[in-house]
């Protein structure tokens, strides 16, 4: 077949969940909803925890940075399929097809091992409450941010590059609602087998290190809480973990369905479903899991309206 993605004027069709709904207006009407109360409640959620010196505390300086992510996260999808309704035309460039893979790897990447860090944290502060503010000090903290960030970066140069380097046949056409590497792979001129298995083997190596984290830390937790003597501690313990736990199930449970399960079970219809799902909806659901049971955030919010400005009296 003939080679297409030598020159600069390329470019695929994206064929996602506006083309294959019904009502794409109103498929795109809840997308750019659902996006603006994502980076509301994210955007609130960072001011909050950079204003109020009672956050000013390891675990909600790492639920911000999740904010952060988050924002990041939906931001390379939603707006672009928000213009692309209005256009009428769902294309992407080969450079931007690229810079998509990198940003979904890297934040994605970077999201998996923050969540990792954050279960440490909250198995520092239940086992060793005497010892947190050493082990969660300021430094700690960074570092565990910027380790985050490091390795997603290094892992989506390498996959995003060698990806990109694969020649694309003149079938354009991306079944999915954004650049990812298994639709894009299927336009692939030569035989991907190998690399598809490599990249499936690598995907799940990287994911399975964090989540075995994620379940020792909140086992030994587990077991702490249950055995403390006071009623109220086990409860605001619960509280704590069950927020992350629930955050960690919507993370994971999108890895489950998108990676794990066998290709029988994936569908275009299906898979562009998933990717709203985690891309989209899950960005917006974090922020006000962690806030509506959450006595600080929400007495920091309350704090937040209450400075309004002050109208002089006469």
């Amino acid at each position: 077949m003939e080679l297409w993605n030598t020159t600069l004027e390329t470019s695929f069709v994206l064929i996602g969940i506006l083309q294959d709904s019904k009502y794409p207006g109103l498929v795109c009407a809840a997308i750019t909803f659902l996006y603006l109360v994502a980076v509301i409640c994210n955007g609130l959620l960072l001011l909050l925890v950079a204003m109020d010196k009672r956050l000013h505390v390891p675990m909600y300086f790492l639920i911000s940075q999740l904010s952060l992510m988050d924002v990041l996260y939906t931001s390379t999808v939603s707006p672009k399929t928000f213009v692309d309704y209005l256009r009428g035309q769902s294309t992407i460039s080969l450079s931007g097809c690229g810079f998509q893979i990198f940003m979904i790897l890297i934040i994605g990447g970077a999201e998996d091992t923050l969540l990792a860090f954050m279960s440490y944290d909250r198995f520092v502060a239940i086992r060793h409450p005497l010892k947190y503010t050493i082990l969660m000090r300021p430094k700690v903290c960074w570092s565990m941010v910027a380790t985050s960030w490091l390795v997603a970066t290094v892992n989506a140069l390498v996959y995003t590059i060698y990806t990109m380097h694969f020649p694309f046949c003149k079938n354009r056409e991306i079944r999915h609602l954004l650049c990812e590497i298994p639709p894009l792979l299927k336009l692939a001129c030569i035989d991907t087998t190998k690399y598809e298995f490599m990249v499936y083997t690598m995907g799940m190596t990287l994911t399975l290190i964090p989540l075995s984290t994620i379940l020792a830390s909140y086992t030994l937790v587990l077991t702490t809480v249950f055995n403390m003597p006071s009623k109220q501690g086990r409860q605001k313990a619960l509280l704590t973990c069950s927020s992350h736990l629930t955050v960690v199930g919507l993370y994971y449970g999108n890895v489950v369905l998108i990676y794990v399960l066998p290709s029988a079970y994936h569908s275009p219809q299906r898979d562009n479903i998933f990717s709203v799902f985690y891309t989209i909806v899950t960005p917006a659901l974090n922020p006000l899991i962690y806030s509506l049971r959450n006595k600080d955030i929400l007495g920091a919010l309350k704090n937040f309206l209450g400075k309004g400005p002050s109208i002089p009296k006469l």
